[in-house]
């Protein structure tokens, strides 16, 4: 199903809502890191594709990419990444500890950051479901 196409109005605010988050001024890096790891949760393939190749050309390791999933077991992730991934899996998962995990966000950004994460996130987590559920296979 063509849903881009039948729904152009509401699905296209959808992703120039996307396009806003990524001019905000949050670190693209960063933004991309997290858009995967929500894709990898939501099981999107194609999404994680596109996230993977993204955090390619900005020049991430191949390495580091692969480790994603495992993020909490690895040091190639700094203080501020495993954070935001945090706060994408609580509330990716729907975990009960994203009190706590917001508070610390308050540590690392500002209050307009820690919106536009948020945000970023749970559109990811939208476009995900979107696209597993009513796109033609990839």
């Amino acid at each position: 199903m063509n849903y881009k196409e039948i729904a152009k109005e509401t699905i296209g605010s959808l992703y120039r809502a996307h396009n806003s988050i990524r001019k905000f001024g949050i670190d693209e890096k960063l933004i991309a890191l997290v858009e995967l790891r929500v894709s990898q949760i939501n099981g999107c393939a194609y999404c994680c594709s596109y996230h993977a190749k993204e955090l390619s050309n900005f020049g991430i390791e191949q390495d580091i990419i692969n480790r994603l999933p495992g993020w909490m077991h690895t040091n190639v992730f700094n203080d501020q990444q495993k954070l935001v991934l945090a706060w994408a899996e609580a509330l990716t998962y729907s975990k009960d500890d994203w009190q706590l995990i917001k508070a610390k966000l308050t540590g690392h950004f500002t209050e307009r950051e820690i919106v536009e994460l948020t945000t970023s996130i749970t559109l990811m987590s939208t476009l995900n479901k979107l696209r597993i559920t009513l796109a033609e296979e990839d």
